[in-house]
This record gives structure tokens, C-alpha cells and sequence, in this order.
């Protein structure tokens, strides 16, 4: 497969060459239509004519000696006809010549080709036979110096228009610097009033659990009181597990591979459901793949907001769960009992939370009623493709 940049090239190869077959071919025509007698001279000099003119499509590396030659050419050509002929030698590819120098070369190569194309119609139009006053200096400086500095100001542009470019990209990049320095910014800020503020209250909340516990455990024989508590330690402990996890997000750290949300963590989720003596089903399906993290991450959120949407609004029956592995699809399902009054718009939130995490990675995701009972389901499904 052709790059971008080989396909421009082949593109001015194709122009170059097409350049010089032009000149050629109108250089030759206006030669052959001037009526010079045919002789050997006359042709050696239609094949300098055309070699010269072929050259205009040679690198631009080479811009100096062809200039030297389209000179060489028409001044040299008008002497070896001893001024037989009325036009200008090779006149189309001598323009050429006199643009490229103009555009391509800098500092004293430029100002050799200059003072060679002058010099050079100079002595053309003396061997043509012009007397050499003023109107013939005119007249060369006015065919070469003009095409050499069309030349050099088309370069002149096209090296504005590259600074301007320039110019525009630094713009572009410092403002996506400073964006992202807002950003870390932000992360950063936000990470400290997380810090400061959740887990101070989620510490302390584990905290009175866990003593209010252990003076329970002396005391009573409400196991149930103490399975809540404990119950209570355990999802204060892992919302710090969690919150410490976006933490490291957002301050641009990768955390522990254990400490990672994912399917393979989903029993931790499914175990705070037990705790609050509701069954919990988990069933898996399929050969289980090596998710993206991103996804696996996603996956293990979209399975935390189910089970607290069945938690919050459900009757309290038995949670089945499922996750299905298929070749290059993932599945993942909740079914629970509910009753009709506590499905209200408020659930709503947490369906549309779990449609937008979804929606981020590609997904699907559906929620609604299972026909012909009274257990609600919700399922999002993701196409991936397999490393």
C-alpha cells in the first residue's frame, strides 16, 4: 500500500514530465516553423533543443545546470546558426529553467543562475543579429530577472504559508496542553475532596459498625443485628477499595492488578447481597476471555448498579445472574422479583446509568418486565473483538 507522501511524489513526477514534454514539443514546433534551410547544424541543434527541454523534468537538485544548459542552448545555438532564424531558441523550456532557479535555489547559486540567464539572452540576441544598445539589455533582463523572480516569490509565499501553519499548529498544541493541564487540574482537585470528605464518613462508618458489633457480639444473640453490622464493615471497606481506585484514576496511576473492578471480582458484589440475606444466583456461561480493561471495568459497574437497582427495588426474592461468553460477544443479565408500585420513575436513574456505560464501550443495553411473570430483567450485551 502507497503512502501519502509516495503518491504526491509520483504526482509531480507525472507534472515534471509533462512540463518538459510540453516545452519540448512547443520549442520544436516553433523551431521547425521558422524556415531555416535544412542542414546538419540546423538538426544538431533541434536535438540540443530537445535534450534541454527534457531536462526541466530532472530533480530540482539539478535546477543550476539546467538553467546552464537551456542557456548554453539558446545562446549557443543562435551562434552555430550565424543568425539564421527570427525566434528565440527554446524559449518555453528556458522559462521553465529561469522559474525553477528562481524557486529552488538560494544564496549564490541563485545569483549565478541570474546573472547566467541575463548574460545568456545577452549574447542570444546579439548573435541573432540585435545590435547590443539598451533595448536588448532591457530585453533580457526582462524575459530572465522576471521568470527568476516569479520564482523566488512563489517560494517566498509558499514559506509564509508554512509558518503560518506552524504557527497555527504551536496554537493548537498549547491549548490542548493547557486543556489537559485544566483537566489534571480538576482530577486532581476532585480527588482531593474525595479524599477529605467520603472517606472520612465512609471511614467512620466502618468504624462505629465495626465497634458497635463487637459490643453487640458480648451482649445479645441477635445474629442478625450482627450479620447487618458486619455486613455493613465489609461494604464500608470495599466502598474505600473502590474509592481508592478512582483516586488513582484520577491521579493517573494504574492500580494493583487485584484491586482492578472486574468480572473476576463480581463475587465480592454478589457476597454484600448475601449479607443482607438476599439469594443471589450467579451463573456463567461460555469459555471466559481476557477482556479489555476498560470493558472488564465497565462490565463490573454496570453488574454493581443491577444488583443495587435490585436491591432498592425489588421484593426481596432471589437474584439470578447471568454472564454469557460468546465468540466475541459478552452478556451479562439480572432477573429479580419485584412489585409493580416500586417501579416508579425514580428507578429510572439507574437504568439510564447503566444505558450510558453501555453506550460508551458500543454496547446494548435492554430493561423491562419478563413477559408472563412478575420478575424484571435488565441485560446489556457487548461486541468485542477478541486479541
Amino acid at each position: 500500500m502507497s503512502t501519502p507522501a509516495a503518491e504526491v511524489h509520483r504526482r509531480l513526477t507525472r507534472l515534471s514530465l509533462l512540463i518538459a514534454a510540453v516545452c519540448a514539443v512547443t520549442d520544436v514546433l516553433v523551431y521547425l516553423g521558422d524556415g531555416r534551410p535544412a542542414s546538419v547544424v540546423a538538426w544538431v541543434v533541434l536535438a540540443a533543443i530537445v535534450a534541454a527541454d527534457a531536462a526541466v523534468a530532472a530533480p530540482t537538485r539539478w535546477s543550476l545546470a539546467v538553467l546552464i544548459a537551456a542557456v548554453a542552448v539558446n545562446a549557443g545555438g543562435a551562434a552555430l546558426l550565424h543568425g539564421d532564424m527570427t525566434l528565440s531558441l527554446n524559449e518555453a523550456g528556458l522559462l521553465v529553467a529561469s522559474y525553477r532557479a528562481g524557486a529552488w535555489l538560494h544564496g549564490r547559486p541563485a545569483a549565478v543562475a541570474l546573472v547566467t540567464i541575463v548574460g545568456g539572452l545577452i549574447v542570444s540576441h546579439h548573435a541573432r543579429g540585435f545590435p547590443f544598445d539598451w533595448t536588448v539589455v532591457v530585453s533580457s533582463v526582462k524575459f530572465g530577472f522576471v521568470t527568476w523572480l516569479v520564482g523566488r516569490y512563489t517560494t517566498a509565499w509558499r514559506s509564509y504559508l508554512d509558518e503560518l501553519q506552524r504557527q497555527a499548529d504551536e496554537a493548537d498544541r498549547d491549548a490542548r496542553e493547557a486543556i489537559d493541564r485544566a483537566v489534571a487540574e480538576d482530577r486532581a482537585a476532585i480527588a482531593h475532596d474525595l479524599h477529605d470528605v467520603i472517606t472520612h464518613h465512609v471511614s467512620a462508618i466502618s468504624v462505629h459498625a465495626g465497634a458497635a458489633r463487637l459490643r453487640l457480639t458480648g451482649t445479645t444473640s441477635d445474629q442478625a443485628a450482627i450479620a447487618s453490622l458486619r455486613s455493613v464493615e465489609d461494604s464500608s471497606r470495599s466502598a474505600l477499595g473502590d474509592l481508592r481506585h478512582m483516586l488513582d484514576v484520577l491521579h493517573g496511576q494504574s492500580p494493583a492488578a487485584g484491586e482492578r473492578p472486574g468480572l473476576a471480582r463480581i463475587d465480592t458484589l454478589l457476597d454484600g447481597m448475601r449479607a443482607a440475606d438476599i439469594e443471589v444466583r450467579l451463573q456463567v456461561t461460555g469459555i471466559p476471555a481476557r477482556l479489555p480493561e476498560p470493558l472488564d471495568a465497565a462490565l463490573y459497574r454496570i453488574v454493581q448498579e443491577m444488583l443495587t437497582n435490585a436491591l432498592r427495588h425489588g421484593d426481596g426474592g432471589p437474584v439470578d445472574v447471568a454472564v454469557r461468553h460468546g465468540d466475541g460477544v459478552i452478556e451479562v443479565e439480572t432477573r429479580n422479583p419485584y412489585d409493580e408500585p416500586t417501579r416508579t420513575s425514580r428507578t429510572s436513574r439507574g437504568l439510564d446509568g447503566i444505558t450510558n456505560r453501555a453506550a460508551a464501550f458500543g454496547g446494548r443495553a435492554r430493561s423491562g418486565p419478563v413477559p408472563g411473570s412478575r420478575t424484571w430483567s435488565t441485560a446489556v450485551t457487548f461486541d468485542w473483538e477478541r486479541s
